[in-house]
């Protein structure tokens, strides 16, 4: 089967897209309007002018707190549509914190859904006839059901492994090296877990049989791609999605950001505090409106809470080039206030990750006699143990990030297994009480 086979063929030309748009957008208010939730903030909105940016801004940005606000009763009466018989399955919303919510989705969504999903194989390249361990969630998260079920669309055959909480790392392991799959499919954090956990039994990923590597929902730095691709041997392509609308967009082989499937989910890229579109290149928060995926949860200009930079061009040569291309700016990582300096966790991520000697990491803020520190916990390579690569490290750091850190090496392995539960590795921790 091609993508093409599926409900939503790739566009063919950007006035194609343009048209889809005008056509779904019109439809996905009307589908909002039958909710309660929506009727009053809707009013005075003209249907027939949505086209206008100015007719369209009129649409209040839709914030995750006002849906965690609601009872559960609430959500599925007042926010959802759609009777209970159209209903296929439910998803839970992604992120870490805060109430999560479970969507239902319509058969009509998950067609369309599975659009998003297997655009992304050939977007990137990945053709039928590979063979896929597949180490998303199962379950009530859709990335992971959803990808195997759209491999077996395209003709990739899938090891349903499951994350680390579902089937042990180490058996993990056993199944690539027996089955020799040539694409992994995770979490980018747990693919760091089983190279680290590899290394530890003595097992070599790079010459093995995986040459892809296809992640998701965590922002991957420069640093962090090229240690993936160098402990697995393989070429890494990230992809772009949000359980409020399908998998999004996905990179080709110019790895210049995701190519962003706009007949899917209309996108808007606008200032952070005026709300107002930004130009071509200049950061922005990313808010979306989902166009067909809409029938049981209308989401309307949603906040999905990532800054990126859009390009109206990508630099592949595909039928995908029909389509823009956003990056991620990176700016949405947390940080660490220690002793009045802030430390960037995406920014120290990347400074360890860069470091030849560091294998994997955690680190935590700490109060000793009243005073606030830094202990990073470090799993080093083989042969890279000694005291003065510790004394660099921490002078490194220090020079770095003006704060001094008492570093703790661990046993190989060891944040590999205290991951292990984990969907989303909790690499930063705050442990001051």
């Amino acid at each position: 089967m091609r993508v093409d086979d599926l409900p939503l063929p790739v566009p063919k030309s950007r006035a194609e897209v343009e048209r889809i748009q005008r056509e779904r957008k019109r439809i996905a208010v009307e589908h909002a309007l039958r909710a309660p939730f929506w009727k009053p903030k809707l009013a005075g909105i003209k249907l027939d002018r949505l086209d206008d940016p100015a007719e369209w801004r009129k649409i209040p940005i839709l914030e995750k707190d006002e849906l965690r606000k609601l009872t559960s009763e609430q959500f599925y009466t007042e926010f959802c549509i759609g009777p209970q018989s159209e209903i296929c399955e439910y998803w839970r919303s992604g992120g870490s914190t805060g109430k999560p919510l479970f969507y239902p989705r319509t058969y009509d969504d998950i067609r369309h859904c599975m659009v998003g999903f297997a655009r992304t194989f050939e977007c990137s390249g990945t053709k039928a006839g590979n063979v896929a361990h597949n180490s998303f969630p199962l379950g009530i998260h859709p990335a992971g059901h959803m990808w195997a079920r759209a491999a077996r669309l395209m003709g990739i055959g899938t090891a349903w492994a499951g994350s680390g909480a579902s089937l042990p790392s180490a058996q993990q392991l056993e199944l690539i090296q027996a089955l020799k799959p040539t694409l992994w499919m995770g979490m980018s954090s747990y693919g760091l877990h089983l190279a680290n956990l590899a290394e530890a039994r003595g097992i070599d990923l790079a010459s093995g049989s995986v040459k892809r590597v296809l992640c998701t929902a965590e922002p991957v730095s420069q640093a962090k791609r090229e240690k993936i691709e160098r402990e697995w041997g393989a070429e890494m392509f990230d992809c772009f999605g949000m359980t409020e609308c399908t998998m999004m967009g996905a990179e080709s082989a110019a790895h210049d950001g995701f190519h962003i499937w706009t007949d899917l989910a209309f996108i808007e890229v606008l200032d952070e505090k005026t709300y107002e579109p930004v130009p071509e290149g200049t950061p922005g928060l990313l808010v979306v409106t989902s166009l067909f995926t809409n029938n049981a949860t209308p989401f309307l200009r949603w906040n999905a809470g990532d800054i990126v930079v859009y390009k109206g061009e990508g630099a592949a040569d595909s039928p995908y080039s029909v389509f823009p291309v956003l990056r991620h700016a990176h700016r949405t990582a947390g940080f660490f206030k220690v002793r009045g300096v802030n430390i960037n966790h995406q920014e120290f991520e990347d400074f360890l990750f860069g470091h030849v000697a560091v294998a994997d990491f955690k680190a935590e803020i700490i109060a000793t006699n009243g005073l606030d520190g830094l202990r990073v916990s470090i799993e080093l390579k083989r042969g890279a143990g000694s005291e003065a690569t510790i004394q660099e490290l921490v002078g490194r750091v220090k020079a770095t990030f003006e704060v001094t850190p008492e570093i703790v090496v661990l046993e190989t392995g060891t944040l590999a297994r205290e991951f292990e539960g984990s969907v989303k590795a909790p690499r930063f921790a705050d442990r001051r009480e």
